[in-house]
């Protein structure tokens, strides 16, 4: 089909203006001062109006040549896509989003307490369900009511439920070490509770009914404290807070978000180190992306990590 000069002309301009579009596009991106787009290669030699297979259709009686058909706009691509541009070179556009920060209302320490103080206040001398007959003391929470970092266990032990503060036994110990000498956060500073607040009966799991009764109360001191990171000890608060029943195994290592953008992190229960010492390894790795995404939520650096023979 012969392409008069007119139309011709009418793509070149086309062409040349969707040229410079993307090379400024491309530049934007990658940090590029703006310039001229390079010259496209002139048109091909022009076939004259009274020859070609339009002048002989013409001439023969056959039905004449379509005029050519403006091209539609195109979006302009994704800068990586553009040969010769590396993603890494971008100025802008990070390889993977920072997730967002969870919304913290400005309620101050005082406030989030007094919060607390009626939740504890409503649970009063709980009997909602059967574990109240066993137990000797309700166990409400230990910390901070202004943490950034809130950690979440099963349910009381015995030592738990003689003193009534969660995490006090021997496993509460290794869970102060961990949060003193690998977050480098003093305990008073975090938030630490338990999924339901009495000690089960010879340290079984928590029953549906007892988890159904007394987490809400659970999900009322989160909504309180409204930490930046959550931590879940053990495979039952695991399951719990993430509704999951996929071994915990499958689900440390990485963050998952909770509620309102809350960085949720799986690891192993401190009572489970104390009898598989091996695995305090992977709490470790745990532990120091628990660091790294406070530091970048709260934009401060943390103490380096401490060795307990160190000091």
């Amino acid at each position: 089909m012969a392409v008069g000069t007119d139309a011709w002309g009418e793509l070149l301009e086309l062409a040349r203006d969707l040229r410079a579009e993307l090379d400024d596009h491309a530049r934007s991106a990658a940090g590029l001062p703006e310039g001229p787009a390079p010259e496209l290669p002139p048109p091909p030699p022009m076939v004259s109006a009274g020859g070609g297979r339009g002048a002989a259709a013409r001439r023969e009686g056959g039905p004449p040549a379509a005029a050519p058909r403006r091209p539609e706009p195109r979006p302009a691509p994704d800068p990586a896509s553009i040969p010769g541009i590396h993603p890494a070179g971008l100025a802008a556009a990070p390889a993977r989003p920072p997730s967002p920060v969870p919304h913290r209302s400005p309620r101050s320490a005082a406030e989030r307490g007094e919060v607390l103080r009626a939740i504890r206040e409503d649970l009063g001398d709980c009997q909602r369900c059967r574990l109240a007959s066993g137990r000797t003391t309700l166990v409400f929470s230990d910390g901070s009511p202004d943490a950034k970092v809130m950690f979440v266990g099963e349910a009381p032990g015995a030592d738990e439920d003689r003193r009534g503060v969660p995490f006090v036994g021997a496993a509460g110990q290794m869970l102060t070490d961990i949060i003193e000498n690998v977050l480098r956060i003093p305990r008073e500073e975090v938030y630490i509770a338990n999924v339901v607040k009495c000690r089960p009966p010879g340290n079984r799991d928590p029953g549906a009914d007892e988890v159904e009764t007394c987490g809400p109360f659970l999900m009322r001191q989160i909504e309180a404290v409204e930490p930046l990171i959550l931590v879940a000890l053990g495979r039952f608060a695991v399951q719990t807070l993430l509704r999951s029943q996929a071994p915990i195994s499958r689900m440390r290592g990485r963050f998952h978000r909770f509620g309102a953008g809350i960085s949720l992190m799986p690891t192993y229960h401190p009572a489970y180190l104390l009898r598989n010492p091996a695995d305090k390894r992977l709490v470790f790795e745990d532990m120091v992306m628990v660091r790294g995404e406070y530091e970048r939520l709260t934009g401060t650096t943390l103490p380096p990590v401490r060795s307990r023979r160190g000091g």
